[in-house]
This record gives structure tokens, sequence and C-alpha cells, in this order.
């Protein structure tokens, strides 16, 4: 059922033609940057696209049940029902694409690499916000336009029951353009130019262990950073930082004599210290720490304007519109109880960052962990690892809802 496509890399680069800015939109947007027109052109502008394909909890637990250690109280005949849905999702979907003369490949959401990726210009893929946030992780060049379809979406009749007579381990399919239900009619105008693509602001993060820095792939919703049991506390150091030239606050470094050359060929030399505060570089350039904050607490949330309405909304943060550039973190249960001024840090707890700004966490405990987009992607952390966050990843060309 499943193809795969030659192993090369291609970047497919969106003409500018295909966006239009919000602003000529009738609803009013704030912060927003790209919308295509619905109205379709007369031959298909995608010609190669790649399906992602979401692996339903039913066939994960028939494999497991095969090798007698699937759960004894799952609930087979609602896990069957919902694989059945997702199936004539899949099915109806590729009949679409065919009738439409667009060349397409299959793979397996938990097989997708970045050698699927050879000369496609659209990814779809079908699941839920799930499935959408991993096909992400692999465009994080935010040059291949992302096509979300829920294949199980929450009926109208479901919204409605006030017990739990329904199944409400749905996805709610927010990061969702088109549904099984509305899909034979939104796919073609997608296809020919149409629907509504926009430009989805995504985190940027560092880390910078010893010997080594590593920039994760870009987060579409989230960032959770928190050691990695729930019941211990992640203590660090939170401040923001401000980019300098070494060579205006130290002059001797430009005109250096022999002697100061033969010492810093022989042992390292630290970043000076200044009324500024503590200086650290990330990418070859020099930031000054400012404004630094230590925290206990059980971790801190950061988000895009997309994620702002999941869990960062369930933790208590603040709605933001979604084509908005800034972030917002948030401080998981911060320990200021000894704090000498509560009131203050209270204040620091939830909060933005603009566009422009930098993030900094020096991670004080033993053992940590980043959360990328929910539990399936990670990064560990050691004690002295240093963070660097802002918003300047690529952004995500991502089709969202439109009428």
């Amino acid at each position: 059922m499943y193809r795969t496509v030659p192993s090369s890399y291609h970047l497919f680069y969106i003409p500018h033609s295909l966006f239009t800015h919000h602003n000529t939109c009738k609803t009013k947007q704030t912060n927003s940057k790209f919308n295509t027109s619905t109205m379709p052109t007369q031959s298909p502008f995608f010609r190669r696209l790649l399906v992602v394909i979401k692996q339903t909890a039913y066939e994960e637990y028939t494999q497991l049940k095969l090798r007698g250690q699937a759960p004894k109280a799952l609930r087979w005949a609602r896990l069957e029902s919902r694989y059945q849905s997702h199936k004539e999702c899949v099915e109806s979907l590729l009949s679409v694409l065919r009738s439409n003369n667009v060349a397409f490949s299959c793979v397996n959401r938990v097989e997708l690499d970045r050698q699927h990726l050879a000369d496609v210009d659209l990814m779809i893929a079908v699941g839920g916000d799930g499935t959408v946030l991993s096909a992400a992780h692999f465009l994080d060049h935010g040059t291949i336009p992302l096509l979300g379809i829920n294949s199980d979406p929450i009926s109208e009749e479901d919204k409605l029951v006030k017990k739990k007579a329904g199944d409400e381990r749905r996805s709610h399919g927010a990061l969702c353009a088109v549904t099984a239900l509305d899909m034979k009619e939104k796919i073609p105008q997608v296809l020919f130019g149409g629907g509504k693509l926009t430009s989805r602001t995504r985190i940027q993060c560092i880390v910078k262990s010893t010997f080594s820095e590593t920039r994760l792939v870009p987060a579409l919703n989230d960032l959770l950073i928190a050691n990695p049991s729930p019941a211990a506390v992640s203590r660090f150091r939170m401040g923001f930082l401000n980019a300098i030239e070494l060579d205006h606050r130290s002059p001797h470094l430009n005109n250096p004599t022999s002697g100061q050359i033969l010492s810093s060929l022989s042992e390292p030399q630290p970043l000076p210290r200044s009324q500024y505060g503590t200086i650290t570089r990330f990418g070859g350039h020099a930031y000054d720490i400012t404004n630094s904050l230590n925290v206990w607490s059980s971790g801190m949330w950061i988000s895009t304007a997309t994620g702002s309405s999941a869990a960062m909304r369930a933790a208590g943060g603040k709605p933001m519109d979604e084509y908005s550039s800034d972030l917002q973190y948030l401080i998981r249960e911060h320990m200021i109880e000894n704090s000498p001024n509560k009131d203050e840090v209270k204040d620091l707890n939830n909060g933005m960052l603009m566009q422009g700004q930098h993030l900094h966490l020096r991670w004080n405990s033993q053992k940590g962990r980043i959360f990328i987009d929910g539990s399936h992607l990670m990064h560990n952390l050691e004690l002295g690892d240093e963070i660097f966050i802002d918003s300047e990843a690529p952004p995500l060309a991502l089709y969202s809802r439109w009428d």
C-alpha cells in the first residue's frame, strides 16, 4: 500500500505569488504574514506530494497483542472503530489525489525520514494534531508547505454530549485545515492553488554543553523544560540575552601583545565580566545575560502563538493571536515562599518573549530534559548546560481552516 521516494534531499521554494497578506482579507488579523487566495488556478499547483499516515492505536496494540503484551483493559471495539474511520479517510484521500492526476508517495508516520522529502512540493499529514507536529519536525527549513487532515474528527453530535458517552480521546484537529468530512471538496482547492496557507512562528532552541552546541528541531507548539521525574525539583537560572560586541568592551583584544597571544594559545581565556553582568556565547556571537533569576520549580513551558491554546492555556497561560511572532513562557509551580520579594518574582512567572528577544536558561539540576511538541521528541540536559531560546526559527508554511 505504501511507496517511498528516492533518497536525495530537495528543498522546494514556495513562490511568493502563492501568498497574499492577511490584511487584504475582510477579517481583521494582527501580526499576520501570509494567506493564499481561495480561487484555484486552471492546472495543479502541487504535483509531487508526500502523504504521511498515522499509525493508529489499534494497529499498535494489535502488534503488542500478538506478543502477549497488550493491556487487559483495552476497549477493542472502540479502537477498531477509530481505525476503520482512519482507514476510510486514507483510502478516500488517495482516490481524490488519483482523480486529480498528481504524483504522490505514502509513508507511515513512524518511518518518516528526510529522504522521503526528495522532490516533494507538498506534505499531507493524515491523522490528527500529533501527526501534523511530527511531520513539521522534518520541515525545519520551512520551504515545503504542510496540510493536516483530521481523519477521525469529533462529530457535531459528540460536541453536544455532556456525559462521557463519546470518545473524548479523538484529536481536536486544531492544526488540521481539512477533515474527513470535507476532504473531497477542499483537497482539490489546495492542489489547484487555493486554500489558506499561513506562516506560523516556531521556537528556535540551542543547547550548549561542555563540548558541543546543539540546535534542536523547530517547535511548532511548545517546549517543556523540566526534570525527567515529575516529582523532582527543576532548578535553573533564567535571564535574557543582549547581543554585544566584545571588541567595544575589551579594546586590548584588537591589538594584543605577543605575550597575550602566547597566553591565549596555551590556556583558555574566560569571557570577561563587567558592569553588564555575565557574558556567554552562542553560535560564535557574544551575549550579555541580564535580569537573572534563580528558579526552583516544576519546570517551564515555552509556547508559540499556535501552541498557546494547548498545554500553555491549560497551565494558566494567556491566549495569543495565532499569527503573532511572539513567544510565551510560564514557570510551573514556582517555589517563591522564601523569596524576599514575592510579588516581584511572581510577576515573572508568566510573560512574553517579543520578537528579537532571547531567553537564556542555565540548567542547575543534575538531570533535565527538553520535550519538543509533546513526549515523542526530547533532548537530555546535564548540570551546567545553557539554553538559548527565541522565535527566529524558520516559520512553517501551514494550511489553516477556511470556509
